[in-house]
């Protein structure tokens, strides 16, 4: 073996990220269902709103990390600690730009989208390589961690995009996103599509497919779900997740992985060719993306009422849902008030894409409102007070616009 062979195997063998293997693509599925269902758990049952679980997760998030980067080689447990944590961190990132501000999900999608690319740009220049086994440098990981956290973030809202605004549904979009990774693995296989090309691009879509079987595990059964609900969700993905991370860490079979990735020998450099695959498939995306927006987008309005103008008179079943929801927090009755509170989440998002197209700004303040009120019904200790203040003024809102 000469020595720059040896450099190489050496260089890859002290890179602070797992090999990919079958479990690495098993934890980070269970991670981005974690940070669809968790993040929600926080912000709706525990109550602490939005901006809260923001913060609480995100000093837990830079805390992780700041240890992760510390270390002098990969841990399991604590590599994958800070994976969920900016799973959940990301997911909260892109859901206060549509809840807390209102920036429309295209907007998020593009913005997120353009700093990816961005990103991704930089690390190569830099680095000359986007490969996750080269993370060896502090430049190298800094590279790494905000590619994941900008990943999770445009995973967030590209999957928020077409199942809820588009109106495609959970379970629709995690089939079509699910058929884009089997896709992609296929012409890896067959065509010897770039294999960091494919990693980046499946690690991009395991975000909205994870984000949909945790909405398909925690909606009610009437909603098409299985009806498990966030805390159960939440609490089987989390101790799926540290099973997996224990069997790593025992077996360090992701380690053993690394060392016989490291005594290959290494890739020779494809050139042009992975320049013209990369800008195949990102054609390949803009055309898909944006043509599934459109016809979306028209089969959206073809369902509509071209006659109706504004939100006056759409609201009725909306503001009759959260009188109910107060009656019955006045009466004390919280075990009536949180059913009444998941009919209104469930009617209010599926008709969020028609609602949304009659008037984008009118809606977006209605959808705030009703997140308060979610938040406060839904709270592990619900206070009355709390409660009859956010709906006055979610029926405000909505009486106003009706």
């Amino acid at each position: 073996m000469t020595q720059t062979e040896q450099k190489d195997k050496n260089v890859q063998m002290l890179s602070k990220v797992p090999e990919v293997t079958i479990f690495f693509w098993i934890i980070k599925i269970l991670c981005t269902t974690v940070g669809e269902t968790f993040s929600d758990f926080i912000n709706v049952n525990v109550g602490l709103g939005l901006t809260l679980t923001t913060i609480v997760m995100g000093v837990a998030f830079f805390a992780a990390l700041t240890f992760q980067m510390r270390a002098k080689k990969y841990i399991p447990g604590l590599y994958w600690i800070t994976v969920v944590l900016i799973s959940v961190f990301g997911t909260l990132v892109t859901d206060n730009l549509t809840d807390g501000i209102g920036v429309p999900l295209i907007y998020s999608t593009i913005f997120f989208s353009i700093l990816l690319l961005a990103t991704f740009l930089l690390w190569f220049i830099n680095e000359k390589t986007l490969s996750i086994h080269s993370v060896y440098t502090r430049k190298r990981e800094t590279f790494y961690w905000l590619t994941i956290l900008f990943t999770f973030a445009l995973g967030t809202a590209v999957g928020d995009l077409y199942s809820e605004e588009l109106g495609l549904g959970y379970l629709l979009t995690g089939i079509i996103v699910a058929s884009i990774i089997i896709g992609v693995f296929l012409i890896w296989k067959r065509f010897k599509l770039d294999s960091v090309l494919a990693f980046w691009v499946a690690y991009v879509f395991t975000r909205p497919l994870g984000a949909s079987l945790g909405d398909y595990l925690s909606q009610p059964k009437k909603y098409g779900g299985l009806g498990l609900g966030t805390t159960v969700t939440s609490i089987i993905f989390l101790l799926a997740i540290l099973t997996v991370i224990v069997i790593l860490t025992a077996t360090k079979m992701d380690i053993k992985a690394k060392n016989e990735a490291a005594s290959k020998e290494p890739e020779k450099d494809t050139g042009h060719k992975v320049l013209y695959q990369t800008a195949g498939v990102i054609g390949a995306f803009l055309i898909l993306g944006i043509g599934g927006y459109a016809w979306c987008s028209n089969n959206i309005a073809s369902q509509a009422d071209s006659s109706v103008v504004s939100l006056s008179g759409q609201l009725t079943d909306y503001i009759d849902l959260e009188t109910a929801i107060q009656s019955a927090v006045d009466q004390n009755d919280f075990t009536t008030a949180v059913a009444k509170a998941n009919d209104l989440e469930h009617d209010w998002d599926v008709s969020a894409s028609q609602l949304r197209k009659i008037d984008s700004s009118t809606w977006s303040d209605i959808d705030g409102t009703i997140d308060k009120v979610l938040a406060a019904v839904r709270s592990s200790n619900p206070d009355t007070a709390k409660c009859d203040l956010v709906l006055t003024a979610s029926l405000d809102v909505l009486n106003s616009s009706n």
